[in-house]
């Protein structure tokens, strides 16, 4: 059963709601912002566009009790969503990648406000209430993944055992008796997880299984960066979340453009960070220093010209920013355990074949 009260005036909208599932609480909302929902191979869109908000909310339920909720709109008035727990009451595992939102629980005053590029774990007791406040005016891109405990724990490959002590109990709390809230730190990794997710061209059955793999895939990001949490690595303290952001956006140029003439020296001066927060950076969010990060790119480049392109070998060493055939070939194999020159004639060998 779903109650639903809408508090309005004429600066805010509340909602509340008292979900059997992830699909009531979708409609419900389309019902409030006055949109239509689409549905087809299993995948909802909520697509609206007045004076209330612009934008869409994609459901996907997976099997298990995983569902995904992926909000990429902007709401026209502040919107308070006042989700109230009781028999359906998952654990949501939500990441921000665009604008802002805050969350609290009814037995706080506060409201805590997650920003761009972090994440939130939160679940609440039986019969609590939980506030997700989302403001006016702000472009959202928020990725909400949802786990109901009692199908989740059926599933043959869960084992919650290797979760740590707080997790774990999280998972374990089919009775919902416990309240549980985790506000994470800035995490870049996972943003290109969420943005993956966005660029699935496929369509039908094929699209929702690369959906739900990205979705398994965040959620382990979730898990990790709450391990790391509770065992006290965080983010370097040489880094500001501002530098952080900016080596990100680094790394994203050398990936789209990998064989312009990269160096620390070079980068430093370019982007204004010290050599040593350059380094800090890629090691923290890449486990590479930045010359190792560069010389992944490239091989991982060259491996793809190889399989798409009728470009020799000399000349893809060329194209991907090394100087030296030799050298190229000597880190190809010491990556991939295979020879240019093999790697090529094997792709030929199976062109021929087909």
């Amino acid at each position: 059963m779903l109650r639903i009260y809408i508090y309005k005036n004429l600066k805010m909208i509340e909602i509340a709601v008292h979900p059997s599932d992830s699909k009531d609480l979708l409609y419900q909302i389309s019902q409030q912002l006055n949109a239509e929902i689409n549905e087809r191979w299993g995948e909802h869109v909520l697509n609206v566009k007045n004076n209330l908000a612009i934008g869409k909310i994609t459901f996907i339920p997976f099997d298990w009790g995983v569902n995904l909720l992926d909000f990429d709109i902007t709401f026209q008035k502040d919107f308070v969503l006042k989700i109230e727990a009781e028999d359906f009451n998952p654990i949501r595992f939500i990441y921000n990648l665009e604008g802002s939102f805050t969350h609290r629980f009814s037995i706080d005053n506060k409201e805590h406000k997650t920003e761009q590029f972090q994440s939130v774990i939160f679940t609440n007791r039986s019969e609590g209430k939980s506030f997700i406040h989302f403001p006016k005016g702000e472009k959202l891109k928020i990725n909400i993944i949802q786990i109901v405990r009692k199908d989740f724990l059926k599933k043959r490959t869960t084992n919650v055992s290797s979760l740590n002590k707080k997790l774990y109990d999280v998972f374990m709390d089919q009775d919902y008796e416990k309240r549980f809230a985790h506000y994470g730190e800035l995490n870049l990794k996972m943003a290109d997880q969420v943005k993956a997710i966005h660029k699935i061209k496929s369509k039908g059955m094929l699209k929702i299984l690369k959906v739900e793999a990205k979705v398994y895939e965040i959620l382990s990001m979730h898990i990790q960066q709450h391990e790391r949490s509770t065992t006290g690595r965080s983010i370097p303290p040489s880094l500001t979340k501002k530098e952080l952001t900016l080596i990100k956006q680094i790394s994203n140029v050398i990936q789209k453009e990998p064989a312009r003439p990269y160096s620390l020296d070079l980068l430093s001066s370019n982007y204004g960070l010290s050599q040593s927060k350059l380094q800090d950076g890629f090691k923290f969010l890449f486990k590479r220093t930045v010359t190792e990060f560069i010389r992944h790119v490239r091989l991982e480049q060259a491996r793809d010209l190889m399989k798409s392109s009728d470009l020799n070998i000399s000349q893809i060493v060329y194209t991907i920013g090394f100087t030296s055939r030799s050298y190229f070939s000597k880190i190809f194999k010491e990556k991939f355990g295979i020879s240019p020159n093999e790697f090529k004639k094997q792709i030929v060998s199976k062109v021929k074949l087909m």
